[in-house]
């Protein structure tokens, strides 16, 4: 059958930690597919068309989980990528580029600490679904904002391999 599982897992050591390094959002169009690896049919080499990866760098309060969604009544199952992004500070350009981010329909590759790069959103794109943009109240409070990007896939974000770079994408980072 083909949905029969092949491997066993080990239990790994302890060298992982937790936390996103940096997204890189790629407008939607700019990709127009991706080759997967030879052995690893899972796995992403590299991504075709002219993408354009806009680098927001993190540190600390942000995060990405996939959830897995699966009816055995309705014999479907697909899984719901979420990200939850807090990006400090507040500048004009910025406003201007949250709100061109909640329109869109972009693909995000998410960058983690222990420098992974996943692919959210590769078919159906994921989209803002909330965040806010706050001040805060007190001298030690967030001045920022808050989004939350959400997507429903086939399968899990894919891993890239490579790096962006070498995989096809033209790396544009802030100022």
């Amino acid at each position: 059958m083909a949905c029969d599982i092949s491997l066993g897992r080990l239990e790994p050591c302890k060298t992982s930690v937790g936390g996103l390094k940096a997204v890189y959002i790629i407008n939607e169009g700019d990709a127009t597919g991706v080759t997967y690896d030879a052995t690893d049919t899972d796995a992403v080499t590299a991504i075709a068309g002219t993408p354009t990866g806009y680098k927001y760098d993190l540190k600390g309060n942000s995060s990405f989980e996939q959830t897995i969604n699966s009816s055995r009544e309705n014999g479907t199952t697909f899984f719901t990528q979420t990200l939850n992004l807090t990006l400090k500070g507040i500048t004009t350009k910025d406003l201007k580029q949250i709100k061109l981010l909640a329109y869109g329909r972009p693909q995000v590759i998410v960058e983690d600490n222990n420098g992974k790069f996943y692919y959210a959103g590769l078919k159906n794109g994921m989209e803002v679904t909330g965040g806010s943009i706050v001040t805060g109240a007190a001298m030690g409070d967030l001045s920022g904002f808050t989004l939350t990007i959400v997507g429903e896939e086939p399968v899990p974000a894919n891993v890239i391999l490579t790096s962006l770079t070498t995989a096809g994408v033209t790396i544009v980072t802030g100022v």
